[in-house]
């Protein structure tokens, strides 16, 4: 089975959800476990796997807080990065095959929206090139959203220059304040849909075999995936969609904006990290998963108890050479301290 290989891509990490000190959010875990899950057990069963796993490092929200900050929008998405990496490391998350950034990628970016173009499913107004829905006959098909049943002006306000309400940005031009790139539109910056298309193709192909994400980005941010990737690539398409629900705060989902959620340093300051993954585990990956302390202090000692002897067994085999993650085969090696995770001293 060593000569089959699964393609695997995990939509791009928007660092505006590491917005809290660049701490990441426990609800934001919830996908990247999921894909954990699967990549250790393909490569179990035999499979070869690429797994890519792309940065949004060029956001709305990241460029607001930057501003707000007197910081580089770069510099700070760089920094989230960095942070949002050692939180996996924590966790004993294996390194994707890939981990692109938009920023290293506006070239790839530009040739597949120019791409859209030639083929009659885009148009530039203005320094903004917008993609025609109504160019895309199978637009809605992953959803089952259908056109006649959005409401215009509900997610973003109506821009009078589109031909559809529905139609959505590949290029933004450039505003003051705001990082830009030359492209034959003038300065500007890609819109969110278009970099995981380009990133995708670019690194496994229009046609791979699973792409994740959370359940609120099948509409519009997946739909949009797909009609812009069949636009720009004659054969293009994903075998399976793997869709997770929510981590929740009271049934609630957790966000920023109600301030109800956790970060991932934050819990592990009190349990250790693998029984939060326990906990993760617990639920069936597109059912919503809510946060309670009694069942989070259930999977903690079921580690303890049944897991945690076997761990400490296998320690002393684990890869623990070289830089830390270097080899994306081997299993980061967490110290077990007793200091540190209070928990397992009881």
């Amino acid at each position: 089975m060593g000569e089959v290989t699964e393609l695997i891509h995990q939509g791009g990490l928007k660092l505006k959800d590491l917005l809290r000190d660049g701490c990441l959010v426990l609800s934001l875990f919830q996908l990247t476990l999921l894909k954990q899950l699967l990549l250790r057990y393909l490569r179990h069963l035999g499979y070869e796997v690429t797994y890519v796993r792309n940065f949004t490092d060029v956001d709305d929200k990241v460029i607001d807080r930057a501003n707000k900050c007197g910081e580089n929008s770069l510099a700070l998405s760089s920094r989230f990065c960095e942070e949002y990496l050692v939180d996996m490391a924590s966790l004993q998350c294996l390194l994707p095959t890939h981990q692109p950034r938009v920023s290293d990628h506006m070239e790839l970016i530009i040739k597949m929206i120019e791409k859209i173009i030639e083929n009659g499913c885009g148009y530039a107004v203005g320094g903004d090139v917008f993609f025609s829905v109504d160019k895309s006959p199978n637009y809605g098909q992953l959803s089952g959203q259908r056109l006649d049943h959005t409401q215009a002006g509900k997610r973003v306000a109506v821009d009078s220059r589109k031909r559809n309400p529905a139609d959505f940005a590949l290029w933004k031009a450039a505003k003051t304040g705001e990082p830009s790139w030359e492209s034959p539109w003038g300065p500007g910056r890609p819109g969110w849909h278009i970099e995981c298309s380009a990133m995708s193709a670019h690194y496994l192909s229009p046609r791979f075999d699973i792409h994740g994400g959370g359940a609120d980005l099948k509409f519009p941010h997946h739909e949009n995936e797909i009609a812009q990737t069949c636009a720009a690539c004659e054969d293009s398409g994903v075998s399976y969609w793997l869709h997770n629900g929510h981590v929740t705060n009271n049934n609630v989902k957790m966000g920023k904006s109600l301030n109800n959620f956790y970060t991932i340093r934050e819990i592990t300051a009190k349990y250790h990290p693998l029984a939060l993954r326990h906990f993760l585990m617990s639920a069936q990956y597109r059912s919503p998963l809510n946060y309670l302390v009694w069942q989070l202090e259930g999977s903690s000692d079921d580690f303890v108890s049944r897991y945690l002897p076997a761990y400490k067994a296998y320690l002393p085999t684990l890869y623990t050479e070289g830089p830390s993650g270097s080899d994306p085969d081997r299993v980061l090696a967490i110290d077990i301290d007793e200091e540190r995770n209070p928990i397992l001293a009881n």
